[in-house]
């Protein structure tokens, strides 16, 4: 093993791995920091950055507290951007097989040296090679309390653990947390041609793929794929999304020729979906950014009746239509696995605030139905306030609308649940999503 006197160049991997997280520190949401930072590296690069930045994310409380009983007075002592830069070697030691000990520990080494100075590249080497050391040694006791050892070992909040369990019982909470650290896996959807083709042009590529959850004609990708890198992708015969958003578009059964308002919509997934069947899609965001990247999308597929709109969904600037998509801002405790700082960002006040802006733009897309018209509510999320109970709240609130459920065999039966949708990642094994079809009465 070299010394640690020994000087390394930092990799412009991990450089922009420690970037991302103190972007996460100034409240920048990881996805944006990602592929704003990512932007100059090679797809290889880029993969191992996702790995080590999102994985160190999954698995942080742990790190913590294997970090936290090698340091003399703890973590609490040290400067924010070191215990990013040790939980980032950590991580690598750990847990990215690929990674050799020494590289680990020499470039965390130096990048503390680099960033902090002599004396805390000095306190990462003695933490780092005593992990390195102790890592077959038995794991730190764990609290008694269940509740309190399960957010230790799976690095979430003891606060959204105790909700959970409490509402699904033990087991099927630990099934929960297990299925938020795995990796998620690139599903795709077939454009332009049907999944028996798009599979054999994959095939051609070199690139086998497996059965989606739920969908008979979603495709999952190895891990790995350089997904842009695909004559597919750029040829637009395929995008990404995921099984529980793809049912979402599946359970509201949008009539064929209709036009549609999708509403909190970029980046623009579901919106893709609707335009099979819709003759028009109002692709509507109050993001600009971020609508940008559903022009980008409209591109590559080449679709020709999608219609990316920047307004604010509480104050929709649409005549009314056939039907309304909500796909409401929310808390996105189904998606932890693919958003991993989200854990970390989430505050048990969020749930007011983000019910809060839910009502007001479920009222102000109820005006958008025409009579006779479909309004659909959903959220990626899993928490009854903001699904159940906005629902509850809204039809009390609007007599003209009544809940109905989809059309038969629309979507497997396993994902309802008293009419409305509801996929759970540890029972279905993708994201976790949630929708309710509200018909508007013809009079």
């Amino acid at each position: 093993m070299p010394s640690p006197t020994t000087r390394f160049q930092v990799t412009d991997a991990r450089v922009v791995a420690a970037g991302i997280l103190a972007d996460l520190r100034q409240h920048m949401v990881l996805d944006a920091s990602f592929d704003q930072r990512v932007s100059s590296l090679d797809p290889r690069d880029r993969r191992w950055t996702q790995e080590l930045v999102y994985g160190t994310l999954r698995r942080r409380g742990w790190l913590d507290l294997l970090l936290n009983n090698r340091i003399k007075g703890g973590m609490a002592r040290l400067d924010a951007d070191l215990t990013d830069l040790l939980r980032l070697g950590a991580y690598q030691l750990l847990y990215m097989g690929s990674v050799p000990a020494y590289a680990a520990i020499a470039q965390t080494v130096e990048q503390a040296k680099e960033r902090h100075g002599i004396g805390a590249s000095k306190l990462v080497n003695a933490v780092l090679r005593r992990l390195d050391r102790e890592r077959d040694e038995p794991a730190p006791a764990l609290p008694v309390d269940p509740l309190d050892a399960l957010a230790l070992t799976h690095s979430h909040p003891r606060w959204l653990i105790a909700r959970w369990a409490a509402r699904w019982g033990a087991e099927s909470t630990q099934a929960l947390l297990d299925a938020n650290n795995a990796e998620p896996p690139t599903i795709v959807r077939p454009m332009h041609v049907v999944r028996e083709q798009l599979e054999a042009i994959l095939e051609a590529a070199g690139v086998t793929t497996t059965d989606s959850p739920l969908l008979t004609d979603s495709l999952v990708l190895p891990g790995g794929t350089a997904l842009r890198e695909l004559g597919a992708f750029q040829q637009g015969q395929l995008f990404v999304q995921d099984p529980a958003a793809t049912l979402v578009t599946e359970y509201a059964a949008i009539p064929a020729g209709a036009t549609v308002a999708d509403l909190c919509s970029a980046p623009g997934g579901k919106s893709v979906e609707l335009s099979r069947r819709a003759s028009a899609v109002f692709s509507a965001d109050l993001s600009v950014s971020r609508l940008q990247r559903l022009r980008e999308t409209i591109v590559r597929l080449e679709l020709t009746n999608v219609f990316p709109v920047a307004c604010d969904a509480r104050h929709p600037a649409f005549a009314p239509v056939d039907a309304v998509l909500v796909d409401a801002p929310c808390t996105g405790t189904g998606t932890f696995r693919r958003h991993p700082d989200a854990r970390w960002r989430l505050k048990v006040s969020d749930l007011a605030v983000m019910a809060a802006a839910q009502r007001s733009i479920l009222r102000a897309a109820a005006s958008l139905v025409k009579p006779g018209g479909l309004l659909v509510y959903s959220t990626c999320s899993l928490e009854l306030e903001e699904n159940d109970a906005q629902v509850e709240l809204f039809l009390g609130e609007h007599p003209e609308f009544t809940l109905e459920p989809p059309p038969a065999n629309a979507v497997p039966a396993t994902v309802l649940d008293a009419g409305r949708l509801r996929v759970l990642p540890q029972l279905h094994g993708t994201d976790g999503a949630f929708a309710a079809r509200l018909r508007r009465a013809t009079n």
